[in-house]
């Protein structure tokens, strides 16, 4: 998931996604400085778990802390309506989330009212 070779740059690159097309992830600082922190494998790379694993273990983590109904596709969802309210574009978030058509983009985005709200003041 993580590029050995993107040390220094603000992106990682994913050769494995969804729908099949490799691509690079602009990452935040914030971002950033996790994975420069975390330890890497022999390979270079930061993760060897497969996402089906990360769900599954995901998954054990909600139940121990009493949470219901949240998946870890859901962060998602959270995630894309977050980058609209700091006030990036459709064609911005969609280069971050790797949503191909306005449509999909459009699924996956739940703005809040009373944050479109401040927005037209």
């Amino acid at each position: 998931m993580h590029d050995p070779e993107r040390r220094g740059s603000s992106w990682s690159f994913t050769p494995e996604t969804k729908n099949g097309t490799p691509r690079r992830v602009p990452l935040s600082t914030a971002a950033l400085a996790v994975l420069d922190a975390l330890p890497r494998r022999l390979d270079g790379r930061v993760w060897g778990i497969h996402p089906e694993s990360l769900s599954q273990a995901f998954k054990r983590v909600c139940k121990a802390a009493g949470i219901t109904g949240l998946t870890f596709h859901d962060l998602r969802h959270e995630a894309t309506s977050r980058l609209f309210e700091q006030g990036l574009n459709p064609m911005e978030v969609a280069a971050i989330t790797g949503h191909k058509t306005l449509q999909m983009l459009k699924r996956y985005t739940h703005l809040r009212a009373e944050d479109l709200v401040k927005r037209l003041r």
